[in-house]
């Protein structure tokens, strides 16, 4: 897979992103488009802009996920992770957005690694396993979290149509974007290609950032950057 996705990168000239890179990436995304709207004024082109390279982060995130539940030792503590961040961030979420009935989307990622789970449990018994991660989208509307049974099955097409042995780079990154992309463009077009050009830039390889304190660095960044803007 390696060898593959050298040769077919150098023959257009793209440059590797890893994980680490896409992470800083997402992060730079999802700051611009806090700031933009939680300080600035709505409606100015500046603005727009912003917003639009803000909608990069998500996908990004999601791909992330999807990528952390096939390579991790510990599903459960990988869940367990992002739900006590994403507990802790909802005091920041709160104090930003009031009691408006929507929550971060920290919760949206957990349950993302909820329904990929019960894929890898169900996956011999295809309808009840659509029928439950059908259910677990549900529980995102009904809860309110942020990107709610979109941000749901993008995770879950990114882990399904992830590098396999059947299907190598370019042509599972391929159809992780096109299938994911109607879900992803919801929220805006423009934001969508870009983060489509960032993950196809991804070579599946960790990165310079390595660690427990580079890792939990990132967990924690996220509670810490609503803080900011409160």
């Amino acid at each position: 897979m390696a060898s593959i996705y050298s040769g077919y990168k150098k023959a257009i000239n793209l440059p590797d992103l890893s994980g680490n890179a896409l992470k800083v990436i997402a992060i730079i995304s999802m700051v611009v488009d806090h700031f933009a709207y939680y300080l600035m004024e709505e409606g100015t082109m500046l603005y727009e802009v912003m917003r639009c390279f803000g909608r990069i982060a998500f996908p990004v995130f999601a791909f992330l996920i999807a990528e952390g539940f096939r390579y991790t030792r510990n599903r459960m503590r990988y869940f367990l992770q992002l739900l006590i961040f994403a507990i802790i961030s909802e005091i920041p979420w709160y104090l930003l957005n009031g009691a408006d009935g929507t929550h971060n989307v920290m919760f949206t990622l957990a349950l993302g690694v909820v329904a990929l789970a019960t894929f890898e449990k169900l996956k011999k018994d295809g309808t009840l396993c659509c029928c439950v991660i059908l259910l677990i989208a549900f529980i995102a509307i009904w809860s309110g979290v942020d990107y709610e049974w979109r941000g749901i099955l993008v995770i879950v097409i990114f882990y399904l149509f992830g590098t396999s042995g059947k299907i190598s780079f370019p042509f599972s990154r391929m159809m992780q974007l096109l299938c994911a992309f109607p879900l992803m463009m919801y929220y805006g077009i423009v934001g969508a290609l870009l983060a489509c050009m960032v993950l196809f830039m991804y070579d599946g390889a960790r990165g310079f950032i390595q660690g427990k304190v580079a890792k939990y660095g990132f967990y924690s960044f996220y509670p810490v950057h609503l803080f900011f803007f409160c």
